[in-house]
């Protein structure tokens, strides 16, 4: 943490400290613990954010090797879009619109190069924010040929990983971040049911097969079955969890609200917040590992800010109750704060992989800024709701 931003931003009020709130629930190491009050001042919230997020536009690729160099349809930059084009609607600041839509004329509009990948189908939510807003088709006819594609001949592969050509369905939990809300999104644009069908059919097919009914977690994919952590209990990945518990809000969004299934994903929804907020740890974080908190002591920024804009959202739309919910997310937001730099530079953030792994306060990563501007955005709406 930075000592130095996190005592700038509390002294300058980006929190203010009365009154106190005390969760009163089996809350993973915060019960008893009070919390600071829901009172936000907008101004330091836009501050903090617009930090992160013109530290990102500025860092030079390879001059540190802790910052890479991704294609602008790559996955990882598709995370960073859909955080940074929800900050884009809430500044008067047009080099934010004007970068990303610099990235998709790079793309050509087009989605990755990989038909099936999930990964690939992601950089497609930027095309269709920019659609919804100007209704200029050339913006999704690359996206919506290439789910058409997919429609006519949909795989039927085996979703166990390294079966043959599994990486053509959905078979790691990732996957729900990057494929499910472009469907639902294109869906919505088009008016075509079709979309929002192929979507809902492959989630559930997915879930089925990683939720743990018991946990109420998902594995990563179907090699965490038998792993264990340290202390013998299952192997649930923070980052892993936080794609599908940042990708739920994202499908809400856009279902129409009689949606045949739509029930599902807000029970799906609620589960996982409950488990979530039973796991936080008293510094707000969650850890890479979420039942292996000792194993597994260094804070992680990614998985956090997914989660802690997932709860952030349940709230401002309902689905959580605020009184339980709220002092989880303002823990959550005060930590991520904190590994903020005085230069904007989002420190903690777990690097590429597929499970819990080493984190350090250097490294950092374009998928943890998108993740910290998405909760942000909602953090923003708490703020500027009437006290």
């Amino acid at each position: 943490m930075n000592k130095t931003i996190l005592k700038q931003l509390a002294v300058s009020g980006l929190i203010l400290i009365t009154p106190w709130i005390t969760s009163a629930q089996e809350d993973g190491g915060l019960q008893g613990h009070k919390v600071k009050a829901e009172s936000f001042q907008a101004d330091k919230i836009k501050e903090v954010m617009k930090s992160v997020a013109d530290w990102q536009l500025i860092a030079t690729p390879g001059k540190d090797a802790l910052i890479k160099r991704h294609a602008p349809y790559h996955w990882t930059m598709g995370a960073l879009f859909v955080g940074m084009h929800a900050w884009s609607q809430i500044t008067e600041e047009p080099k934010y619109v004007n970068y990303l839509k610099t990235q998709c004329n790079t793309n050509q509009w087009k989605l990755g190069p990989q038909h099936f990948f999930a990964d690939d189908h992601l950089v497609g939510e930027l095309y269709l924010n920019f659609y919804a807003k100007e209704k200029n088709p050339e913006m999704i006819v690359a996206l919506k040929k290439q789910f058409d594609a997919i429609l006519e001949k949909p795989p039927e592969t085996e979703l166990k990983w390294k079966s043959k050509n599994h990486l053509d369905r959905w078979s790691w939990c990732d996957a729900l971040f990057m494929s499910p809300p472009v469907w639902a999104k294109l869906s919505a644009a088009t008016g075509d049911h079709k979309y929002a069908d192929y979507m809902d059919r492959e989630w559930w097919a997915t879930t089925e097969y990683l939720y743990d009914k018991e946990e109420h977690l998902y594995f990563r994919d179907s090699t965490f079955f038998t792993r264990r952590e340290a202390n013998g209990k299952k192997m649930f990945w923070s980052r892993g969890n936080g794609w599908v518990f940042a990708g739920i809000p994202r499908v809400l969004a856009a279902l129409p609200k009689d949606y045949p299934t739509r029930s599902k994903y807000e029970t799906l929804f609620k589960e996982m917040a409950a488990k979530l907020i039973s796991l936080q740890q008293a510094d707000g974080f969650w850890r890479s590992g979420l039942l292996d908190p000792l194993s597994h002591r260094v804070k992680e920024t990614s998985g956090t800010a997914f989660f802690c804009y997932g709860l952030a959202w349940g709230i401002n739309q309902g689905y959580l109750d605020r009184g339980i919910t709220l002092p989880h997310v303002i823990k959550a937001w005060e930590g991520l704060v904190g590994c903020v730099d005085p230069d904007g530079k989002l420190g903690y953030v777990q690097q590429i992989g597929v499970g819990p792994d080493r984190v350090t306060s250097d490294m950092t990563e374009v998928y943890g800024v998108g993740a910290f501007l998405l909760a942000g955005t909602e953090i923003l709406k708490i703020a500027n709701l009437p006290r």
